[in-house]
């Protein structure tokens, strides 16, 4: 598990600074990388595009091991006295 968890958290920060240049600077590393050039959208490579889908399975691993980790520390917060 802990090879998953390292690799959907490698992926999540890439996701996360392809969307950083692409909000800052209209570029996208991935497809510029992957795809058919920086001026193609993320359709024109199926390497972009599968990198893409990696990503957003990525992000739903993370969310479905954060609720956990949340729920499983959850009854220890509130039990904490003054």
């Amino acid at each position: 598990m802990r090879i998953i968890n390292a690799l959907t958290l490698l992926l999540i920060i890439i996701g996360g600074l392809n969307w950083g240049l692409v909000g800052l600077f209209d570029f996208d590393l991935v497809t510029a990388i992957l795809g058919n050039g920086a001026n193609e959208t993320a359709t024109s490579s199926a390497a972009a595009r599968i990198l893409y889908i990696l990503v957003a399975l990525s992000a739903l691993y993370q969310i479905v091991a954060l609720s956990r980790l949340l729920s499983s520390r959850g009854a220890s917060y509130g039990t904490s006295t003054y």
